[in-house]
């Protein structure tokens, strides 16, 4: 949710999450439900990051372990673990997450640039770091989290999955 205050500059709300020890945040226009954590339904073929999938109100929403996504060790999933569904180009899907924060505005003109070292995540999936007091707060680009290949790979397999499922 983006408001402007009463100076003129804008700002954007992000929902914060933890990730091995660094935190997020996600647009939250992006987000749409955060869950505790629920085994998924494994996929056949899919990449390891992705789990497998869920069924959100008859919706089938592919679930991404973001540890695994961004090349970090697995972590066993605990209390505090969540999947946060969001929203990109029209398509659900899940990212699994060590916790959520909260939600911070952030004003535009607080909004760093990305630089090439001194976090654990490829910087191609970062639009940019702000701090919140003593917080480094790394701002997730959601549109990149999936990429187009990947959402591809996810149909062909759901369709795979759906074609034996109708033969059977």
């Amino acid at each position: 949710m983006s408001q402007s205050f009463s100076d003129g500059t804008a700002a954007t709300q992000y929902l914060t999450v933890n990730l091995a020890d660094e935190e997020y945040g996600i647009d939250i226009l992006a987000v749409r439900e955060i869950r505790g954590w629920t085994p998924v339904t494994r996929i056949p073929q899919a990449p390891g990051y992705v789990l497998g999938v869920l069924n959100l109100r008859g919706a089938i929403v592919p679930v991404l372990d973001l540890r695994l996504r961004f090349g970090l060790t697995r972590e066993e999933y605990s209390g505090t673990t969540v999947t946060v569904i969001i929203t990109v180009a029209s398509r659900l899907f899940g990212i699994v997450v060590d916790a959520v924060s909260d939600v911070l505005d952030v004003e535009q003109n607080h909004v760093r640039p990305v630089p090439d070292m001194g976090t654990a995540v490829d910087t191609e999936y970062l639009k940019g770091l702000t701090s919140i007091g003593e917080r480094m707060v790394l701002l997730l680009d959601a549109d990149k989290l999936l990429q187009p290949q990947d959402a591809q790979m996810l149909d062909a397999a759901l369709n795979a999955v759906d074609d034996v499922k109708a033969v059977a």
